[in-house]
């Protein structure tokens, strides 16, 4: 079964999916097993795998050994078309749709198409919409655009809708790495309610309330990122994903 169908089907029986999201940089090579074994404990559906910026050659081989560490699907969320492995079982194929930088809209989509074909991975059209999180993420700097205002709700789903239209499986709302606000909750009601694809939210996510809130509002799914770095509690982390996977609660 391809890992799309395995996300939805996951997401059909628990109500929504729990996603966490690994930097495989440097500066968590000592983290690697504490994290992975937290994802573990905390019964997570899948990780994320991916950075905005990676400062050393070591991707493929923290891939290796996430993938030593867990069963879990590995799928890959490239900060560019350099972050590939056939260590992973599929790769989220990122359209930065809130932007205009061409690079990210097109550019980095036809170098790494035939890598991944090569890899024989599954890509995963996905529209990526990032909105500003109080913060200036990473994601901002790196790809030279503009977050989307989060109280533009129009635009936003117009925005949304674009991707859906486009054939995008996934729509990712990220409010970046770090963020001091998470996606407004009537923000994510307005567009679920007039989108027919999943909804994938990320950033700012830290107690079981936000995330109960969230899927609440229609998200299909809910991504926990930097959190994992600095959590030192299990039990809030898994507070965290009963919340997410609210039908077996």
């Amino acid at each position: 079964m391809k890992i799309f169908e395995t996300l939805e089907n996951t997401r059909l029986v628990k109500g929504s999916g729990a996603l966490a999201l690994i930097d495989p940089d440097l500066k968590n090579d000592g983290l690697l097993n504490d994290i992975t074994s937290s994802i573990v404990d905390a019964d997570f559906d899948a990780i994320l795998v991916g950075g905005s910026l990676i400062m050393d050659n070591g991707f493929e081989d923290r891939i290796s050994h996430i993938r030593e560490l867990t069963s879990l699907p590995i799928i890959i969320f490239p900060g560019s078309s350099r972050q590939l492995s056939g260590k992973a079982d599929a790769v989220l194929f990122l359209s930065l749709h809130s932007g205009r930088n061409p690079q990210y809209l097109i550019g980095e989509h036809v170098e790494s198409a035939p890598v991944i074909r090569n890899l024989g991975i599954e890509a995963i059209p996905t529209s990526y919409l990032l909105i500003d999180g109080g913060v200036k993420s990473s994601v901002q700097v790196m790809s030279n655009t503009t977050p989307l205002p989060p109280d533009k709700h129009d635009i936003i789903l117009a925005h949304a809708l674009a991707g859906q239209y486009m054939g995008s499986k996934f729509v990712f709302f990220e409010a970046g790495s770090g963020a001091k606000e998470s996606i407004p909750i009537k923000l994510l009601d307005y567009v679920c309610q007039n989108l027919k694809i999943p909804v994938i939210v990320g950033g700012g996510v830290r107690d079981e309330h936000t995330a109960a809130k969230m899927v609440s509002a229609g998200a299909g799914y809910v991504v926990i990122g930097n959190f994992l770095e600095k959590c030192k509690d299990q039990s809030v982390l898994n507070s965290i994903v009963r919340a997410i996977h609210y039908r077996e609660n």
